[in-house]
């Protein structure tokens, strides 16, 4: 067989290789500067795309000119072998893109409490609407709740003495639709009042309300005071676009307030959507940051995040306006259920609080006092003893063990703000008399001039197109190795270059966390950002991590591309260098290595290769120094390309641009490799327990 046919069969015989078949953040600006991986792509053009050639007759047969041959040299020897951190990689939650409200928090009404039109009556109860018209119905708010923290409620009167056979009511459509399914129990719970006895029917329906899905009728005792109904509708069909909706047939006056449904199936009981926290669990995130971002900080701080009005029980949370992304949440998403989603997916909760500081004001030092109280006070919360004022409200929410906080971001992006650093003194002072084992994070960056007040951790913030963000890979080459360490805490390819999640974007992204895997010791964490965004929404940040609806979800490349990268947090990483000669491409790649385990203690040395270029790349892969000789039957290939840089996933391609994994079947200390253009390559050369066990002795 000649090389040449020996490519032919390469490309269309792909199973030969497999043996398992805007509010834009403008401040950011300033550095500008639940599918397996094994599966094969759909087409033999797809993925010719991914193949990479071991030995030379395979290398000569692709026709690249053998002197553009680029090396890759990889010290594995334990000597100059350092462990990352244990917490290094993990990821960002902020309340944006109705992540939270509408997303990963599973809650189908939206506006359940009839708050977000403001305090004064009547108000705008979007998007509950009528089922009827005004003449056999009549819908107003007041302040009537029982609720003093959310006081207004909805007074619903029926005009008709002979009303439609469906009735007359309220419906609501939740976030863009509610996905109900065949034979799921949903859970409602509100609180109604009436004069007199009145019976309505509670129902879920499709979108026009002429299939109805559940149903149960609710009498209502004639009492002057507010009773609380539960009730569970179990769904006999499946509709993606649904809605609640409560009707009367009878003439009279009903209140509504705290109207809320549930599906009976959320993660761990906790109120977390199941596919989400898949998503999230997928990445094996070793923290939460949350919840913000800009959402911390408010556009004025009235509608700010605090932590206060989010605890304790959801009805008598009064939520509010995130005037920075413009939408109203219910809080049903609060401080208790950000430690509560962290401790549910493994991951240490990292609290970024406010410091007095929105985007167009901010509180003068010499009164920031009640504010600090504030943070110690969800400290406690967090922290104190079931006998605490604070740690005894989290022990009546259900969870008397303390939640483990040992960080804390000092405020988001303030440094430059007028009152910041004298905010973060009070801050940290407070704190770390306190609490003098968590770790304080600045605003301020440090990665280049030493910072001019104490912290343990400073913030790094980057978006930048992909050709900027590529050439950032070395920015920590030279910051400091003693004092506070890196928190890559927001970054990402944005604008153009990312679209709504390209291929393009994923590599500039990879390549640059390949320069802080061989940083760690000057970068203590990182996480991209931002995570969610439900795709009905019409103003987007993009791109984002995990794209959702009502009922489905998908990752973009950036995702897949993390999930490459989850196995370096603890893990040993070693020194590489990249040369060429004869015109190699060597500065368009980027590479990374590191040895880790996987959970039945195998080892593996993991080498992580971006190449940025529209060209394949020819690299040989040199390891020295490794004690263990490489299991070559266990050694693996996990390529990340599409046929365009540009391509993105879908809906209606979700693995478009996914990682496809093959077998190797020749490894060695010397790899002669091809790699994709445009390409993410991670290979994993299994260590052998000992040199008895190897094929391919190193």
């Amino acid at each position: 067989m000649s090389n040449s046919y020996l490519v032919v069969q390469l490309q269309f015989f792909p199973n030969l290789f497999n043996r398992r078949t805007d509010r834009s953040r403008l401040r950011k600006s300033k550095r500008m500067g639940s599918n397996s991986m094994e599966g094969l792509p759909r087409t033999a053009v797809h993925f010719l795309l991914l193949i990479f050639c071991i030995a030379s007759k395979c290398l000569a047969a692709s026709g690249l000119n053998s002197t553009q041959m680029v090396t890759l040299k990889v010290d594995a020897s334990p000597k100059l072998a350092r462990k990352i951190p244990d917490i290094f990689l993990g990821v960002f939650f902020e309340e944006m893109g109705n992540g939270g409200a509408g997303g990963i928090w599973a809650e189908l009404v939206s506006n359940r409490g009839f708050e977000a039109g403001g305090p004064n009556t009547p108000s705008n109860i979007d998007p509950w609407l009528i089922v009827g018209d005004d003449s056999s119905i009549f819908v107003e708010t007041d302040r009537s709740s029982c609720f003093s923290r959310n006081i207004v409620a909805l007074r619903m009167e029926v005009l008709c003495n002979d009303c439609p056979a469906g009735g007359v009511g309220i419906y609501n459509p939740g976030f863009w639709g509610m996905n109900i399914e065949d034979g799921k129990a949903y859970n409602l719970v509100m609180y109604v009042k009436s004069p007199k006895n009145t019976c309505l029917t509670v129902s879920l329906t499709s979108s026009d309300g002429l299939q109805n899905l559940a149903s149960v009728n609710i009498i209502v005792a004639g009492k002057s005071k507010w009773i609380k109904v539960e009730k569970k509708l179990v769904a006999k069909g499946t509709n993606r676009t649904s809605r609640l909706q409560i009707t009367s047939k009878k003439k009279g006056v009903v209140w509504f307030d705290q109207v809320s449904l549930m599906p009976a199936d959320t993660y761990k009981g906790h109120g977390f959507r199941n596919g989400l926290v898949s998503m999230l669990l997928d990445l094996k995130p070793r923290f939460l940051r949350f919840p913000g971002g800009c959402f911390v900080e408010g556009g004025w701080l009235r509608n700010a995040f605090r932590w206060r009005q989010s605890i304790g029980p959801w009805e008598e949370r009064p939520g509010h306006f995130g005037d920075c992304w413009q939408y109203w949440t219910d809080d049903g998403l609060g401080y208790f259920e950000f430690l509560q989603l962290s401790e549910d997916i493994g991951a240490a909760p990292i609290w970024v609080f406010n410091t007095g500081i929105s985007y167009n004001d901010e509180v003068n030092t010499a009164i920031i006092a009640p504010f600090v109280k504030e943070i110690l006070d969800s400290l406690e919360f967090a922290r104190g003893s079931v006998n605490s004022t604070w740690g005894s409200v989290r022990a009546k929410m259900g969870h008397p063990k303390p939640f483990p906080v040992k960080y804390v971001a000092i405020g988001n992006e303030d440094c430059e703000r007028k009152f910041y650093k004298g905010n973060y003194l009070k801050f940290y002072n407070a704190i770390r008399e306190a609490y003098p084992d968590i770790q304080l994070i600045s605003n301020c960056d440090g990665s280049s001039v030493p910072l001019d007040h104490p912290a343990d951790i400073y913030d790094f913030h980057v978006y930048a197109d992909a050709k900027t963000l590529f050439s950032m890979k070395n920015t920590f080459d030279k910051s400091p190795r003693s004092g506070p360490k890196a928190f890559v805490s927001e970054y990402a390819v944005w604008k153009t270059d990312a679209g709504r999640g390209t291929l393009l974007a994923s590599l500039a992204e990879a390549a640059f966390l390949t320069g802080l895997e061989k940083n760690s010791d000057a970068v203590e964490m990182a996480c991209h950002a931002p995570l969610f965004v439900n795709d009905d929404i019409e103003k987007k940040w993009n791109p984002d991590v995990i794209v959702f609806n009502t009922w489905q979800h998908y990752g973009t490349p950036s995702y897949w591309m993390q999930k490459i990268f989850r196995e370096s947090s603890g893990a040993t990483v070693h020194p590489t260098t990249i040369s060429s000669g004869g015109g190699g491409s060597a500065n368009s790649l980027a590479a990374s290595a590191i040895t880790w385990k996987d959970s039945e203690n195998n080892s593996f040395l993991r080498v992580k290769i971006v190449n940025f270029e529209s060209d394949a790349a020819r690299v040989t892969i040199s390891t020295t120094g490794l004690e263990s000789s490489i299991d070559v039957l266990r050694s693996t290939a996990t390529v990340l390309t599409s046929t365009n840089v540009m391509d993105e996933n879908s809906f209606s391609n979700p693995n478009k641009v996914v990682p496809v994994k093959s077998q190797l079947f020749e490894a060695g200390a010397q790899m002669q490799v091809t790699l994709a253009p445009h390409s993410f390559t991670s290979f994993d050369l299994a260590l052998a327990p000992s040199k008895f066990a190897t094929l391919a002795d190193v």
